[in-house]
């Protein structure tokens, strides 16, 4: 498996590239497993759900490690009723810890983090998918 690596515009130094892969059921969970010991890495891999399989989002920033989260079929980000439960015992009548809970459980860090590097730069690789489904 050869990678087309290209420069990262937004860190200085950095290199970027982009994988799509298919595999068994928690493939996605193995392939976060070991990039995890990566620190300096930030990374993305997406598991797509399957018939009888929820999906999967893992990231990774050096600053803040691995966040998990199980996706539906559209890719939104699913939070388990037990979280939304805990988050709202912990915030009690504070509507701003009920915030900061919430956007913990979406994983809004990593989001915020990782979404610079998201865009491709120039001369970055983008795969423009003409038939989906």
């Amino acid at each position: 498996m050869n990678f087309a690596w290209v420069a990262q515009p937004v860190l200085s130094g950095a290199q970027r590239t982009e994988f799509s892969w298919q595999g068994d059921e928690g493939a996605g969970a193995r392939i976060a497993s070991a990039l995890r010991g990566w620190e300096h890495l930030r990374y993305e891999v997406t598991e797509d759900p399957g018939p009888a399989n929820d999906g999967g989002r893992w990231m990774h920033t050096p600053d803040l490690g691995v966040f998990f989260a199980q996706t539906d079929t559209a890719g939104n980000t699913v939070v388990p009723e037990d979280r939304i439960r805990y988050a709202l015992d912990i915030a009690g009548s504070n509507t701003l810890e009920l915030h900061r809970e919430l956007r913990l459980a979406l994983g809004q860090a990593w989001d915020d983090e990782l979404e610079p590097f998201r865009y491709s730069g120039e001369g970055n690789p983008v795969v423009w998918l003409h038939k989906v489904g």
